[in-house]
């Protein structure tokens, strides 16, 4: 196969256009560059990242890797010939414009006209911005989330010295919101994070019931949409999970990851704010870095410092070749992804062979293989984890509870065999899982799983 090159041919036209709008500088020598040894390490550096993944590929069914679009590598690289900071204006006032604008229109997606927010290094940093807000506006208080949220979230609590509350999930990996009541009655929860979209799973937490019991109990919401944020845009959802999406402008703080979903280079994260007053919390002195401007700097709004303005252009240029707007082009690149994953899980659970335990709602399908026990099913899993990538293709795995696996027929073709737990056996089972997050997966979805086929049999 052959990578994206188009990259490299409307890149140097941009930096034409780049000098010229610093030509009334005086000359400079250029640094003399030894080409010769330049082209021979960036040969190694070539030969040295065959040693990964093919991230890229359709092949590539595994973990959370979406190539970024080629307009996002041609931008953050052509801002990379300035190298802008995006904490102070003196140190990238065109790229911290950008910035704003993006992340407006990211606010927008969630339907809020008015905001606060910035960009981060990825979701951990964003979540930790979002939690350290609750922690200063409910000191003392616990931050909540299900079992199936991202582990940040505990550990974040504790590099913020606030206690941890984890609430088990449905079987389908939701947050129990019954459970969620029974802990909030004893009235030491501050912040509830939601999620939609784990990253396990892809599950979505049923925010509507999660709204009604905070207007019961006053707690701050946080909404986790790092990984599924952007399937706001999707026209495909079921009815269910459109109804969780529905109302995540009502959040008071919302983390997305244009990183994922949002085809950018890592790091680029993004934390908003729904009341902009948060911003003075934030507030500290910095007698050198602020002076130049009464505009606002970002870095008065953000707990990281120095952060890469070519994040922000990158981000500002994928918007402006992709708005974000449902019914739109990168709406429908959502939308294929999730058709891979919902035709991927149907075919699974129509072969006696697999196990699927719930249908997706986003892009992520878990399966495991037929067992006559969770033990045997997980030791099958591996063999075929591992049989898979010999053949070219990369999967992921996670471990779920037996009880995701029901034995209780329903109506749904999407549900387990395994029987419950016992004393001689084990209470999760390692399943296979596949992130189907680049819209060629729809197209590739035959191929995936005749090789697929190919591995169980060998297992």
């Amino acid at each position: 196969m052959q990578l994206e090159k188009g990259t490299l041919e409307i890149l140097p036209a941009a930096l034409r256009v780049l000098e010229e709008g610093f030509a009334s500088l005086p000359a400079i020598d250029a640094p003399a560059l030894d080409q010769k040894r330049m082209t021979e390490v960036m040969q190694q550096v070539a030969v040295r990242l065959w040693d990964n993944y093919p991230y890229f590929h359709p092949l590539y069914a595994g973990q959370m890797l979406k190539p970024p679009h080629p307009i996002a590598r041609a931008a953050y690289a052509l801002a990379t010939w300035i190298n802008p900071n995006n904490h102070a204006l003196d140190g990238g006032r065109a790229s911290s414009a950008m910035e704003k604008e993006a992340v407006a229109e990211i606010a927008a997606m969630f339907g809020w006209q008015t905001h606060l927010g910035h960009l981060a290094s990825g979701g951990t940093m964003a979540n930790l911005e979002a939690l350290w807000v609750a922690g200063q506006l409910h000191p003392g208080k616990k931050i909540a989330a299900s079992a199936q949220a991202h582990y940040t979230h505990h550990r974040i609590s504790s590099v913020l010295g606030l206690s941890f509350a984890e609430l088990p999930c449905d079987p389908r990996g939701r947050m129990d919101t019954q459970a969620l009541a029974t802990r909030l009655a004893a009235g030491d929860i501050g912040c509830v994070v939601a999620t939609l979209g784990t990253t396990g799973t892809g599950s979505v937490d049923p925010l509507p019931e999660i709204l009604r019991l905070r207007a019961q109990y006053g707690f701050r919401l946080h909404a986790d949409a790092a990984y599924g944020g952007y399937f706001n845009l999707a026209g495909n959802l079921t009815e269910e999970t459109r109804a969780a999406y529905d109302p995540i402008g009502q959040a008071d703080s919302i983390v997305v990851d244009p990183h994922k979903h949002g085809l950018q280079p890592y790091g680029c994260g993004c934390v908003l704010f729904r009341d902009p007053s948060v911003g003075a919390l934030y507030k500290h002195d910095s007698p050198y870095t602020y002076f130049t401007s009464s505009e606002l700097h970002l870095g008065e709004i953000s707990l990281e410092c120095s952060r890469p303005g070519a994040s922000a252009v990158a981000l500002w240029a994928t918007q402006k070749l992709l708005p974000l707007a449902r019914a739109g082009e990168f709406a429908r690149g959502l939308e294929a992804c999730r058709e891979a994953a919902v035709s991927m899980a149907e075919r699974l659970a129509a072969d006696s062979r697999w196990l699927v335990p719930f249908p997706p709602e986003l892009d992520i399908v878990v399966w495991a293989p037929r067992a006559e026990s969770a033990r045997l099913a997980s030791e099958r899993s591996q063999r075929i984890f591992t049989a898979a990538a010999h053949r070219g293709l990369h999967l992921a795995l996670i471990r779920l509870p037996v009880r995701y696996f029901p034995t209780l027929k329903k109506p749904a073709r999407f549900i387990g065999a395994l029987p419950p737990a016992d004393s001689s056996d084990q209470e999760t089972v390692l399943c296979l899982r596949s992130v189907l997050m680049k819209p060629e997966h729809r197209e590739w979805l035959d191929q995936i799983l005749a090789i697929l086929d190919t591995a169980f049999a060998a297992c």
